[in-house]
């Protein structure tokens, strides 16, 4: 018999060869009918996977990514499937289950189009309908060959894998068998809603010299009603596009001449500005003090930091009197350069240095998304230099100071404990002490966390804050890195208590991540309908007449004394189209001014939140809004 230990502690006990399907089915057919997969020491596996000897079992059901991973690879398989049921002559790429669904690359026909996703979607039906059993086998590469006969990228990935002397595996549903690791659902019938979503052109592995293959993206769900809700969520987005909303709200725009280089107009400045200033603020009373590193620094900095093996494919290189310089992709050397230009006692410590730094990466063309993605953006950078006994507190320091400004915003959020990589530096007894320093400091604090295997920066393990917005997505933007490899790169040190030279440890940490994606963020979270204090425009002052402007002009003069941001509306235009082009630039208060307003010194003002609005003296006007504006009301 074998020993199973089951998520929670609990031990069964089994014949060897269990699967963890009949696991699941002895634990409940609620469970056994959920699960998508299995995790079985720390490793994500099919259900069908034999259990030879003792172990930790966890049942992965649709709820968790694993699970939710098998799932819509599964899905990718069935798309593919249907695909070559409809287009005999199609080569098949890769196709990689995604967050969200999946992807296929597909080659040997004309690029689908959405006229035939119904086409597609209905053979998908046929084969969920069929229960076809998902099995995988190992084979050889002489089997590969002739079981991908006629598969140009299939035969090239197999040769591929077969050289790096990977393990090679099928997985076989019906008439369709995928070169593929896995791991699956147990049958196709578990599919039970799918939708094709859209189709982009890629080429074949990212090199634009290679083919260029169709990408179709789908995803499934294991009900109609959830699959609905998923498509409802998606309609959402697109109305709150940060692209379409910053265009139409003037923040920002995106230029052929600068291909991931964002241009910020005026409003988007002012936005910009308010958060940089919010940031400057909260930093300031955290005890920060301010720094500013150059944007070019030569690669002998690069090397010694390790950020060139680790990270050059992504740097900007240029050639300064013979030498080569680099345009930094993110702050840090530069914060060691500071820390170095003066000596430090442990009476200093901790020193805390925030930058905001501009720095630039090269992303693929492809990858570049409004400002979510971007080759140039501001990071709200800062490191914290501090002794070994400083470092639970610091930790926790910068946890509630990401709290306090995420709460600002309305967004909730999980965090994520990053734990080494193999592509890392310095050795395993730090990384064991770094990680067990950021796991007692979130335990300390009564926070809950989840784990991340081997996704943490070379240099540290992390603690990683993934944000949720108002309609359900995620997005990791804050991240604490806790670092004893960069202070020893740079030999840094400072003076102890007993007079000795010491090495001090370092935290890495953002809280908006990058200032531009954050906007993107924002502009999405909010659809573009900011708190009154972010607002780049916060009230509009509409005078119903010609012999009303000058009213309306020492208005909008005394609120913009005030520090608000006006504006007047003198276009020989009708009211109502005045006030439904305020409401289409999100602006939170709108101040119509008329013969009657004129004679009591008052403003008509119509509000975003109803209750704000109503006939107001410009004295209560103002008042009210520098209220809300103190306190970053939303």
């Amino acid at each position: 018999m074998i020993n199973v230990t089951l998520k929670g502690g609990a031990v069964k006990e089994f014949e060897p060869g269990v699967s963890p399907a009949d696991v699941a089915k002895s634990i409940g057919m609620g469970l056994y009918k959920s699960a998508c997969a299995a995790r079985v020491d720390g490793e994500a596996v099919d259900l069908r996977t034999p259990l030879e000897k003792d172990c930790e079992l966890e049942i992965l059901t649709f709820d968790s990514p694993e699970g939710k991973h098998a799932f819509w690879h599964t899905g990718a398989h069935i798309m593919a499937q249907a695909i070559q049921h409809l287009f005999p002559d199609a080569q098949f790429g890769i196709g990689p289950a995604l967050d969200d669904g999946w992807y296929y690359d597909i080659g040997g026909t004309e690029p689908f189009t959405p006229d035939q996703f119904e086409a597609i979607e209905a053979e998908m039906k046929k084969i969920v309908k069929a229960d076809l059993p998902v099995e995988k086998r190992f084979i050889t590469v002489e089997e590969g060959r002739e079981i991908f006969k006629g598969q140009t990228y299939k035969l090239e990935l197999l040769e591929e894998y077969a050289e790096k002397g990977w393990q090679l595996s099928v997985y076989r549903q019906g008439d369709f068998t995928d070169l593929c690791a896995g791991p699956h659902l147990m049958s196709t019938g578990a599919v039970k809603a799918v939708k094709l979503l859209s189709t982009a052109s890629a080429y074949w592995r990212g090199d634009a010299a290679r083919d260029s293959l169709c990408r179709v993206y789908g995803t499934a769900y294991p009900k109609a009603a959830e699959l609905e809700a998923y498509l409802n969520m998606l309609e959402e987005a697109k109305k709150r596009d940060h692209r379409k909303l910053g265009k139409e709200l003037g923040l920002f725009a995106l230029l052929e001449e600068g291909p991931g280089f964002p241009f910020f107009l005026p409003k988007g400045m002012l936005l910009k500005n308010t958060l940089i200033d919010y940031w400057r603020e909260i930093h300031k009373r955290a005890g920060y003090q301010e720094i500013s590193t150059p944007i070019i620094l030569s690669r002998a900095l690069w090397e010694r930091s390790g950020h060139w093996d680790h990270y050059k494919d992504n740097m900007y290189t240029t050639l300064i009197d013979g030498e080569d310089f680099s345009i930094k992709p993110m702050n840090c050397p530069g914060g060691m350069l500071v820390y170095k230009t003066q000596p430090h006692s442990y009476r200093d410590l901790p020193l805390r240095m925030g930058e905001l730094g501009l720095v630039h990466r090269h992303e693929l063309s492809g990858a570049l998304h409004g400002l979510m993605r971007v080759r140039c953006f501001t990071q709200d950078d800062a490191h914290i230099f501090m002794t070994p006994e400083q470092v639970k507190d610091e930790i926790k320091g910068v946890v509630k100071l990401i709290d306090e400004v995420y709460s600002l915003f309305g967004f909730e959020y999980h965090i994520e404990l990053s734990t080494m990589p193999e592509d890392h530096i310095g050795e395993l007894e730090d990384w064991e002490t770094a990680t067990d320093a950021l796991r007692e400091a979130i335990e300390e604090l009564g926070r809950t966390y989840e784990i991340n295997e081997g996704d943490g920066a070379f240099y540290g393990p992390k603690l990683d804050f993934h944000l949720v917005d108002a309609i359900g997505r995620t997005w990791q933007c804050g991240t604490i890195q806790l670092d004893m490899q960069m202070p020893e790169r740079f030999e840094l040190e400072y003076t102890g208590a007993d007079g000795q030279k010491h090495r001090p440890v370092m935290i890495h940490r953002v809280v908006f991540g990058s200032i531009e994606r954050f906007i993107g963020i924002l502009i999405e979270h909010f659809a573009g309908a900011f708190p009154v204090w972010l607002a780049p425009v916060q009230a509009k002052v509409i005078p119903i007449s010609e012999a009303h402007h000058a009213y309306a002009k020492q208005v909008e003069q005394e609120l913009r004394d005030a520090g608000l941001r006006v504006e007047g509306d003198y276009r020989a235009e009708k009211m109502g189209y005045k006030i439904r082009e305020a409401q289409l630039e999100k602006i939170p208060y709108m101040l119509v001014v008329g013969a009657q307003e004129m004679e009591n010194g008052t403003v008509s003002v119509r509000a975003r939140k109803e209750e704000k609005g109503g006939t107001k003296t410009v004295e209560e006007f103002k008042a009210q809004v520098l209220a809300e504006v103190a306190s970053r009301e939303r």
